[in-house]
């Protein structure tokens, strides 16, 4: 199964084309050129490279949230355009499960993460054996205290992978938790865990048509929304109460 996919979730963009397990190649750019001007032109180029067409493609598979809702937004409508002249089937692949697979080599904990701004990240965290991955848990925006919470239960060393690694390694290691960040060139989001997650979905019948692809955002919930206002609004009244008695 010949997989093209993008990954446009965050600053940097990447394009891959795979068979089946086999990357056959990828292209990475962290330019700060807009994805809207690379991600396609990338796609053309790596296909070319690879003497490969548009055609004998069986799957556009994207990165399809969390992430950047400007960089989803245009990886999906990239793939949609791909996939609808050819009629082909399409996979919005997780992209905190994307990241995983690049470390699906490693043995054990999995735990990937993006920041969400003020102390939230998005998370997903995942067993890793064999080259297999079994989720522990969904994708979710979670505070990093609560995330503190659940890894003091799994007593496992957790291994780091996302741009917000860094972040939650500092924080996390304060408290005492056993956790690794994974090697720099396999910490932030690839096209390759793209394609590899979207591999299991065809797997698992879980592909879709171009017309029903579609970005999954994950916003902070009602209540993570309301108290982070609560705290801004705070901080606004603090700022001003400085201000006046400065």
């Amino acid at each position: 199964m010949k997989i093209l996919s993008l990954e446009s979730s965050a600053v940097a963009c990447s394009v891959a084309v795979c068979e089946d397990e086999k990357l056959l190649a990828q292209s990475f750019q962290h330019s700060g050129l807009t994805h809207s001007r690379t991600l396609l032109p990338m796609c053309g180029d790596l296909l070319k490279n690879c003497g490969l067409t548009l055609e004998e493609m069986d799957v556009i598979a994207v990165a399809a949230g969390p992430g950047s809702f400007t960089g989803l937004r245009i990886g999906v409508a990239a793939a949609k355009g791909l996939a609808w002249p050819w009629n082909k089937p399409c996979a919005g692949v997780s992209t905190l499960e994307a990241m995983a697979w690049t470390l699906a080599h490693m043995e054990g904990d999995i735990c990937a993460v993006m920041d969400a701004r003020r102390h939230q990240v998005y998370n997903a965290r995942f067993q890793a054996g064999g080259g297999v991955l079994a989720r522990l848990s969904p994708d979710r925006a979670i505070s990093i205290e609560e995330l503190a919470g659940e890894l003091v239960e799994r007593k496992k060393t957790q291994i780091l992978v996302g741009d917000g690694a860094v972040l939650c390694y500092n924080e996390l290691t304060k408290r005492g938790l056993p956790v690794e960040l994974a090697p720099p060139h396999l910490r932030l989001q690839s096209a390759w865990g793209v394609a590899r997650g979207a591999l299991e979905l065809a797997r698992a019948d879980g592909l879709v048509t171009a017309a029903a692809l579609s970005p999954v955002y994950h916003r902070l919930s009602q209540a993570e929304r309301e108290r982070l206002a609560k705290e801004k609004e705070m901080t606004v009244k603090n700022d001003k109460g400085e201000e006046q008695h400065g």
